[in-house]
């Protein structure tokens, strides 16, 4: 095959030299070539060359020996006449010298002589040369001619074994493409089957997830608005306990009781009442317990005294009829033995026997219902049902429906009327009408009466008619005889009945008729007997009654087709016969094809999960989606078997696949399936058409629909014959052509035949103008072979010329060609297949535009070639300019067959000037393929001193940096001395100042200073570049994004719930969704959609823990980026503001920077990785630290240093390090401590020598503030009863940014009291000089003031509620302390006064002038005996004075006024009274003196204040130089009788 198909184009392989083996053969030792003597090497060319044949005779070489004489006889004339010269010299010389003159005319004779006899001696000896050079070439001549014709016999000898090779290879390649069609049918069909099989699998994956997404999904929401609801219930109850609490201590306290003690009892009370419960419950189950297990030892005791049950009955035995089990109960209750069920439940009626059969076709849930009704039923309904457990009947408990009494009792065995019925009745039984029947003293045994028919038989009946048979019985005993009918058994009692009239003594041979009558009522096949009675004993009649049934049949079970050629056609017919009265459908198929017809069963187990409404809806569904996946399905089949299951139907493709695997040669005729009638046939055809020689066999089954037939089986033989003339070579490849290429190979044809035969060779019409086969017609041999010569040439026109022997797509042409013998059936077919390519080379794009280029760059394009055959193709670019360069390999390379290959332009113009070129890429067959290529050369003003800068690797987030020069070196326009510079043909640049400016990209680690700036003509620019390189922050949040969705679906699978079973609606609907997904919703698109990213701040958490995994995983990076420099004639200063230079697009400039980016050795692993230490609102004056956690990650250590902070600033390094070992971690210690309310920012830098690693300081100095809720600087607590105590409560509020912390401090309790109490008293110093703030105290010892909390934070925004409580020990009115909030425990915020006064009694009087010092004296202390406090006190003075203020106005002024304060204090005491009463008397008297008070006397309640307005004003008879004094006595009365003098002093001032 493979010497067959590279067969060189255009050169036929007999007439190819081998030169090789030409060379072999004239190397002979003994052929050798004398070279020509020196004097005729100018004839050398005339020598023939080793191997090569002569070409002219003899005579033709004459003229060339002639002319090597002529140049010998040139050669020797010229040395004649250079002797005739000499010899003139000789004699000029000798014409002076005459004695010499004899001697020198002897040596020119002599020289004369031996010229003329040397051109003869040369001539014959070149004429004998001449003649041996002659000879030797006949030799020559005649050995190649040798050569020659042995070389044709051995090509010959070597064609035949090469033909005889080629047989055998063509014969092993049809095998081996047997065998390889065969083995790629196969695969190819597992290939397609898998591939369908994984599309389901995907499909049917992709629908449950969507399912249990959505499931999950309605479950996540129910559970929600279930938690949610059970929630809100939960606060709503806790909030109504907590109200309910509230109330309940609220009246509590209103009452005066403790709330406290009454709420611990109650809660108290609660729990025992809860535990006696729980108790009690404990108890009742227990008890419970304890009866039970009475109860099973009571039943254990009498099953075990109760007798064994009797055998049950023989399973032959027929079942009564319930009227007899009726009768046999009631038989049972007069006999006193234990009753039996007399009835069964209405599901127990069928016979035993057919019970598995009815519970095989009853689903699970129908046995689900059945077993809930039958439990739901009262126990009424189920005193008749026959127990399931023998002997539970048995049992002695008692009923517990009713009292004993009522109970209606009778003696064991019944009655004594019901006992003698029944004897009776038993010894007519014992008596019995059976006799033995005895004639000439032989008994008679056997049954009395023959039936005819000895079997009724009811044959496919139908339901709901009636059938009549009559039978005959004949007495077949020795006498008389008689004949009673007893009935047919009990289960065909509702269907058959029998008309038969008794005909009393029937004598031997007597005959006598009976009518059986059978009306079926259901769809199944009934057995039993009609029971008579004769005198000698029963007998009984067999009765059966069949349904409509298939009885299939066929006529033979082996059909031999005998001998056929190959290519011959035979059909024989076996035919399938029906005997039954049912019908069915069939189908015949190869025994190892599926059984699709026997699938019917777990089609009825599946079908039996649905509901009604469900499967008819399935029905409906399942044939439409299971009709494309089995292919050839005859559509009345399908429509019988509407519940066909997918999986049924995708094995059914399977086998399919694998039993059409190998070609058929015994086939089945149209008739392969179809609906046989009853009593009826069909014939069904077999064909036999054999392919290759040899025996065939092959096994067919007829299956039926209908599941109680079974299937048939039957064999065809047959024997095929081979054809007398064959090809070895079934496929001829050619393997791969190209278009207008010859392309030959030889095709053998072999014949077993005995005799010649004729053949013609045809190729088809459509290919006849590319293909040929020579000779047309031949004769072959017997037992021989013959060959055919093919060739082709494929143009390019076959795609349209050979139809469908061509593809388009794959291009490969599958050629039919024909070899038709006489005298044979079957013409010789063989394929000649070959792919056929063109050899085209598709450039792209044919026009290449490199537009402006500076001579400082090069400009790269790039440029496919698509190699469009589907062979591989060598190509170049020749004749490329020296300004341009391909790249790879200079533009050489092979290109594999379909493949593009990209490669590069290179534009790099040398001057300034406009270019436009071709470019010209050829085969290796000489095809050329060409591409315009046009540019722009530019030569700029500006130029860079580097154009490319490499920057050293730079850790993430460190900074390197590089500096290069931009040169203006424009000084002169002249064109002529150098190169000016211009765009393209265009004008010169002016020369002058010339500005330029970087145009970064965005979001790039690269900075440029200057970025914009003018450089003079032959001047320079500095210019730095720093790169820096970062993360950018698409990347960052592609990583916190992932690292969200990661924890969000380890989540999810945590939280993920079973999913519940579905119901059996559901069910069938997931299926229909499942086949109907082809056509999704709206929804499950939308649900499917993939989560958007969601934006994520620069200070999320997630950005700086994506920023930190990121800087940590770094593995490096390289970044090449191209900075564009613009250039524009002018001086940027020269400017307005607003005005842009005017910059050439032409004229860029560009610098390529080559950034390395390596990993950086040293970290931040605290806070995420974050470098930014912020350390938020600081107090002023307060110091905050904070730690950074640092990591060598490098495999080094490395030495560092840190920058210098500001001495004066507010940040400070406290641990400095100076060394840090590879892999370890360090921690560094920050403090922030601000001076004032301002932000601060500074940067510590880490220096080591892989770079540098900067953390930003960040801090706030806040001031504290803090607002008080008491207005001013006193709280006052007022009155309390001595030994109570009262509260009240004062709220601070932070308005400041940062959380504060406080602390509480009382006076009283402070380090410094204790010395301050050493000191004098302070009543003893003038009222100006007094500053205590701590008044009288306890005697106990304990605090008079107290307040909670003491010490905690305040929150930003957040306010604290405090506490303070008076609870004085004994009466005084000058309580007082001082309570101060500190801050930070440093300052204090606020200052409070507090005061507090205490009486024994429950009333008070306030106001009036100071009549005694605020300090309480020590020298005596008040009883507190109750005895004491109950005894009537003195007088108590009250001071009231009264200024009136004399105005020198016309107005009169207003009276002067004072007030008194009289209260009454709420106490938890009992006292009698729960108001104080007062009273002033002598109020007459003071109103004369011109005092009025309001009101005089009156009643205050608990907790209460009443004023007493006092107003004076001068009587007419005043005095003003004498004030006016007056007394009166005020009374107040409550749980004791208080009395106060008030003094009242009034004047009269003048003027304010």
């Amino acid at each position: 095959m493979e010497s067959a198909a590279s067969v060189s184009p255009e050169v036929e392989p007999l007439d190819a030299p081998r030169v090789e083996d030409e060379r072999d053969d004239l190397e002979d030792p003994e052929f050798e070539v004398e070279p020509f003597p020196q004097g005729a090497e100018g004839g050398a060319c005339l020598g023939s060359r080793p191997g090569a044949e002569p070409k002219a005779e003899a005579g033709e070489r004459r003229p060339v020996l002639d002319q090597v004489q002529m140049w010998q006889l040139r050669g020797d004339l010229s040395l004649r006449d250079q002797l005739h010269k000499e010899k003139d010299h000789l004699l000029q010389r000798t014409r002076n010298v005459t004695w010499h003159t004899p001697l020198l005319e002897g040596q020119m004779e002599g020289l004369q002589l031996a010229a003329r006899e040397e051109p003869e001696a040369s001539g014959r000896s070149l004429q004998v040369q001449a003649t041996q050079q002659l000879c030797k070439e006949k030799e020559a001549w005649g050995k190649s001619e040798r050569n020659r014709l042995l070389r044709v016999r051995r090509s010959t000898h070597l064609q035949k074994e090469h033909g005889l090779r080629h047989q055998k290879l063509v014969e092993d390649a049809r095998r081996n493409h047997r065998v390889a069609v065969t083995f790629l049918k196969a695969s190819l069909g597992r290939v397609q089957e898998r591939e369908r099989e994984r599309e389901r699998a995907a499909l049917e994956h992709v629908q449950r997830r969507m399912d249990a997404v959505l499931a999950l999904k309605h479950s996540i929401t129910a559970n929600r608005e279930t938690l949610r609801k059970f929630q809100a219930w939960g606060q709503a109850k806790a909030e109504l306990a907590a109200r309910r609490a509230q109330a309940e201590k609220q009246a509590i306290l209103a009452r005066g009781g403790d709330a406290f003690k009454l709420l611990f009892h109650q809660r108290r009370r609660q729990e025992l009442e809860a535990q006696k419960r729980a108790f009690e419950e404990e108890q009742t189950l227990r008890k419970h317990e304890i009866v039970g297990r009475l109860l099973k030892e009571e039943a254990e005791e009498s099953k075990r005294k109760r007798p064994p049950s009797p055998p049950a009955a023989a399973a032959d035995t027929a079942p009564p009829s319930l009227r007899s089990k009726t009768w046999d109960y009631l038989a049972d209750l007069s006999e006193g033995r234990t009753p039996r069920a007399p009835g069964l439940a209405e599901n127990d009626s069928l016979p035993v026997l057919e019970r598995p059969r009815l519970m095989q076709a009853t689903s699970s849930e129908s046995i689900q219902v059945d077993s809930g009704s039958l439990r739901s039923r009262s126990w009424e309904d189920q005193t008749l049902a026959e127990p399931e457990i023998s002997g539970l009947w048995n049992k002695g408990y008692e009923s517990h429906q009713g009292p004993k009494e009522d109970v209606d009792r009778k003696p064991v065995g019944g009655t004594k009327m019901e006992k003698d019925i029944l004897a009776r009745t038993m010894e007519q039984l014992r008596s019995g009408v059976i006799h033995k029947q005895v004639a000439s003293g032989r008994e008679f045994k056997g049954c009395p009466f023959n039936s005819k028919p000895k079997l009724i038989h009811f044959k496919d009946f139908d339901i709901g008619k009636v059938y009549k048979k009559r039978m005959t019985l004949i007495n077949a005993t020795y006498t008389i005889n008689y004949c009673k009918l007893e009935g047919v058994d009990e289960h065909l009692r509702d269907f058959v009945s029998i008309l038969f009239d008794p005909p009393g003594p029937m004598s031997a041979g007597m005959s006598c008729e009976v009518l059986v009558t059978f009306k079926p009522m259901v769809e199944k096949d009934l057995e039993g007997r009609i029971w008579f009675l004769a005198q000698t004993g029963r007998f009984s009649i067999p009765l059966k009654c069949s349904i409509k049934q298939c009885s299939l049949s066929l006529d033979k079970e082996l059909i031999n087709f005998g001998s056929y050629v190959v290519g011959e056609t035979a059909s024989r017919v076996i035919t399938l016969s029906n005997i039954g009265a049912l019908g069915t459908g069939f189908r015949v198929q190869l025994e190892s094809e599926p059984c699709e017809l026997e699938l019917g069963q777990s089609t009825i187990r599946v079908s039996s999960v649905f509901t009604y409404d469900e499967r008819s809806m399935y029905e409906k569904v399942l044939p439409a989606v299971s009709e494309p996946q089995v292919g050839g399905t005859d559509p009345s089949l399908m429509d019988q078997d509407p519940m066909r299951s997918p999986e049924s139907e995708d094995v059914t493709t399977v086998l399919h696949m694998f039993s059409n695997e190998e070609p058929m040669e015994i086939t089945l005729g149209e008739v392969t399936e179809g609906y046989i009638g009853p009593f009826s046939s069909i014939k069904v055809p077999i064909i036999f058409s054999p392919v290759t020689p040899g025996t065939v066999q092959s096994r067919f089954q007829v299956m039926f629909k209908n599941q109680q037939c079974p299937t048939l089986h039957f064999r065809v033989i047959g024997v095929a014959v081979d054809v007398p003339v064959w090809v070895p070579k079934s496929i001829v490849d050619l393997k791969i052509c190209m278009f207008d290429r010859l392309y030959q190979d030889t095709i053998q044809v072999q014949t077993r035949s005995k005799a010649a035969l004729r053949l013609k060779f045809e190729v088809c019409r459509e290919l006849r103008g590319h293909m040929e086969l020579l000779p047309e017609t031949g004769y072959i041999q017997a037992l021989s072979s013959y060959s055919v010569q093919l060739k082709f040439l494929p143009r390019h026109s076959l795609p349209e010329d050979a139809g469908k022997y061509f593809d388009r797509e794959s291009r490969i042409l599958e050629a039919p060609l024909t070899i038709r013998v006489a005298d044979q059936v079957k013409p010789v077919e063989f394929t000649v297949h070959a792919t056929v390519t063109t050899s085209d080379l598709e450039l792209s794009p044919l026009e290449v535009d490199f537009g402006h280029c500076t001579i400082y760059e090069a400009i790269r394009a790039p440029i496919s070639v698509c190699n469009l055959s589907l062979l591989p193709q060598e190509f170049g670019f020749v004749g490329v300019p020296k300004f341009v360069d391909i790249q790879p390999n200079d533009g050489f390379g092979t290109i594999l067959p379909l493949e593009t290959m990209e490669l590069d332009l290179i534009f790099q113009p040398t001057k300034a000037k406009e270019y436009r070129f071709e470019l010209i890429c050829k085969s290796e067959i000489n095809r050329c393929f060409k591409m315009t290529c046009r540019g722009v050369g530019v030569h700029p003003p500006l130029q860079l001193s580097h154009y490319q800068v490499k920057f050293a690797a730079t850790a993430l987030y460190d900074m390197s940096v590089a500096s290069l020069y931009v040169i203006n070196s424009h000084l002169s326009m002249n064109s002529l001395t150098h190169s000016v510079p211009r765009v393209g043909s265009e004008d010169t640049c002016p020369v002058g100042p010339t500005s330029f400016q970087f145009l970064l990209p965005p979001d790039s680690p690269i900075t440029i200073s200057p970025s914009v700036g003018t450089v003079l003509p032959g001047k320079r620019c500095l210019v730095q570049v720093a790169f820096r390189p970062v993360l950018s922050n698409d990347l960052i949040r592609q990583q916190a994004f992932h690292a969200q969705s990661k924890d969000g679906d380890v989540k999810g699978s945590h939280r993920e719930p079973v999913t519940p079973r579905r119901d059996r609606r559901r069910l069938s609907m997931s299926l229909l969704r499942m086949h109907s997904r082809d056509r999704p919703s709206r929804a499950s698109a939308a649900h499917a959609a993939p989560p958007q990213k969601q934006e994520l701040k620069f200070s999320s958490e997630e950005y700086q823990v994506a920023r930190a995994t990121l800087a940590r995983t770094f593995q490096g990076r390289f970044d090449k980026i191209v900075v564009p420099c613009v250039v524009a004639s002018g001086d940027i200063q020269d400017r307005k503001g607003t005005e842009p230079l005017s910059f050439s697009p032409h004229n860029t400039l560009f610098l390529e920077l080559w950034c390395p980016a390596v990993a950086p050795s040293i970290i931040v692993v605290s806070d995420k990785g974050n470098t930014i230490s912020n350390f938020g609102d600081v107090a002023v004056g307060h110091r905050s630290s904070k730690k950074v956690s640092i990591q060598n990650i490098s495999s080094e250590d490395m030495s560092v240093d840190f920058s210098v902070l500001n001495p004066n600033g507010p940040f400070h390094l406290l641990n400095p390090i100076d060394k840090l070992p590879a892999g370890e971690t360090q921690d560094l210690v920050l403090s922030f401590s601000p001076h004032e309310s301002t932000l601060a920012q500074e940067t510590l830098d880490i220096i080591t020598k892989r770079g540098i690693l900067s953390l930003t300081l960040l801090g706030t100095g806040v001031a504290s503030m803090i607002t008080c809720s008491i207005a001013g600087d006193v709280l006052n607590m007022g009155y309390v009863i001595a030994r109570e105590s009262v509260s009240s409560t004062f709220k601070l509020q932070n308005n400041s940014s940062l959380p504060i912390k406080f602390s509480v401090r009382l006076a009283s309790l402070s380090s410094s009291r204790r010395e301050e109490l050493q000191q004098l008293p302070r009543f003893l110093t003038s009222r100006a000089q007094r500053t205590e703030v701590v008044g009288t105290q306890n005697h106990s010892g304990q605090s008079v003031f107290s307040v909670v909390p003491v010490a905690g934070v305040l929150d930003p925004g957040a306010a604290q509620d405090f506490t303070v409580t008076f609870s004085p020990d004994h009466e005084s009115l000058y309580f007082s302390d001082r309570l101060q909030v500190l801050l930070f425990d440093k300052k204090v915020s606020q200052d409070l006064l507090l005061r507090g006064a205490a009486r024994e009694h429950m009333m008070f009087v306030e106001g009036g002038d100071p009549l005694d010092v605020p300090v309480e004296s020590l020298t005596t202390i008040p009883s507190s005996s109750p005895e004491r406090r109950e005894e009537p006190e003195e007088l108590r003075p009250i001071l009231v004075t009264l200024d009136y203020l004399q105005l020198d106005t016309d107005t009169p002024p207003p009276p002067a006024t004072r007030e008194l304060q009289v209260g009454c204090i709420r106490t938890t005491q009992l006292s009698a009274k729960k108001t104080v009463e007062f009273s002033l008397d002598s109020l007459a008297a003071l109103q004369h003196k011109g005092f009025t008070i309001e009101p005089s006397k009156g009643s205050v309640e608990r907790g209460q204040t009443r004023t007493l307005s006092i107003s004076w004003a001068p009587p007419a008879d005043f005095d003003p130089d004498h004030p006016l004094m007056a007394a009166a006595l005020l009374q107040l009365r409550g749980d004791v009788k208080e009395t106060y003098k008030v003094f009242f002093v009034a004047q009269v001032l003048a003027g304010p």
